[in-house]
């Protein structure tokens, strides 16, 4: 709790050019794709209007992106030059306890702006209330998810333009390939494969349920590869990054 709280006092210091790009962002994008291209997309897409296609998926990808940066950049600076966690382990405080407090803040800011996205989505007109208010939960877990890839990367980073690699390789091509902008079944069959396996996926599938009132038992295999997949990567980014801040 201790480390949350004290990244929320640090962020809340300057809350308004913190927050505004991810809250902004996704309006752009929605207002200049979902507004723009989407009247000339007439046919439903996976049974909505393509807006709110769109829409659904941009919540997740908010909380993606937000994770990715705080436990990329954000992890590397507080570890590298501000020195940030050498004062705090010189607290009572497990070098465990530290990681693991990262990624909850991480999480909490994909709760948090998943449910700005949300605001905004709701302002469009293109979801319904009350059944879409379990989004955030949604992004909160995404955001978890990303904290812990993005903390197993830090683990391995030497300079920070190394991150360069894990941002155009890695997270800007999930954007266009899981689901959020054309359903993954339309991807060639080579790439579907790929499509399924990647995290993001998952997320997207869930959270477009949510917010179609669209339910079914294989939502459970999301949740499942959700909690499965953050348990076994936080596993090792804590085993790393353990052994680098011990070091």
């Amino acid at each position: 709790y201790s480390i949350w709280y004290r990244h929320m006092r640090v962020y809340t210091r300057n809350l308004l050019s913190n927050a505004f790009p991810p809250f902004l962002e996704p309006l752009i994008f929605l207002a200049g794709v979902g507004l723009g291209l989407g009247k000339y997309i007439v046919e439903p897409m996976g049974g909505v209007a393509y807006i709110e296609y769109l829409g659904t998926g941009l919540l997740v990808t908010t909380a993606m992106f937000t994770a990715a940066f705080e436990c990329s950049f954000g992890t590397f600076v507080r570890l590298e030059f501000e020195k940030v966690y050498d004062g705090m382990l010189a607290a009572p405080m497990t070098v465990n306890n530290l990681i693991i407090g990262e990624m909850i803040w991480a999480g909490s800011k994909g709760f948090f702006f998943t449910f700005a996205v949300l605001c905004i989505l709701a302002g469009f007109g293109t979801i319904t209330l009350p059944g879409a208010l379990l989004a955030p939960f949604v992004g909160f877990l995404t955001g978890l998810m990303f904290a812990t890839i993005s903390m197993l990367v830090t683990s391995f980073v030497k300079t920070i333009n190394h991150f360069n690699f894990y941002f155009t390789g890695f997270i800007s091509p999930m954007f266009f390939f899981s689901g959020v902008v054309f359903p993954v079944a339309n991807l060639p069959p080579y790439i579907r494969p790929i499509a399924e396996i990647v995290p993001l996926t998952h997320s997207v599938r869930l959270v477009r349920a949510i917010c179609t009132d669209n339910y079914r038992p294989a939502l459970l295999l999301d949740l499942l590869y959700i909690a499965a997949f953050t348990t076994i990567v936080g596993y090792f980014a804590i085993k790393r990054l353990r052994t680098r801040l011990v070091n």
